[in-house]
């Protein structure tokens, strides 16, 4: 099974890893992964005045925050992944990915790190809903 974990770091990230990891079905060499951060973009007209390297730098950096603390507990708990992050707004990108790339399921958290505004489920969450075809599992 082709597997993304959508992930930003936040508390509801690392309730679907601990998730993932505690049921058989999922961890396993069986399964192929693929751990996406989505960055949000710098504002246009900060962007105009840095240069693309420093920007694709700060990019990088802030999906590598994301990632570091995940590769430690995947490589903890046996499972190899590939790392891939994207630039844009979550919601969309992550549906775009999951879809693109013909993924059997996305997984990720109900929440991440919003504003308590939406207390059922997070924004990302309702646009991933709304616009992916591959099928969702959200851990809460």
């Amino acid at each position: 099974m082709k597997i993304l974990i959508a992930v930003d770091g936040s508390p509801f990230t690392k309730r679907m890893l601990a998730y993932l990891t505690a049921h058989d079905e999922f961890p396993g060499r069986s399964h192929d992964y693929t751990v996406l951060s989505v960055v949000a973009p710098v504002p246009p007209r900060a962007a105009a005045v840095v240069d693309k390297a420093t920007l694709d730098g700060y990019y990088e950096d802030e999906a590598e925050k994301v990632f570091k603390p995940i590769r430690s507990f995947l490589a903890r708990q046996g499972i190899e992944a590939r790392y891939q992050y994207k630039v844009g707004h979550a919601g969309e990108t992550i549906a775009s990915i999951a879809d693109k790339g013909k993924f059997d399921l996305l997984v990720m958290g109900s929440h991440g790190h919003g504003t308590l505004t939406n207390l059922v489920m997070g924004s990302v969450a309702t646009k991933v809903l709304a616009h992916c075809k591959v099928p969702v599992l959200l851990v809460r």
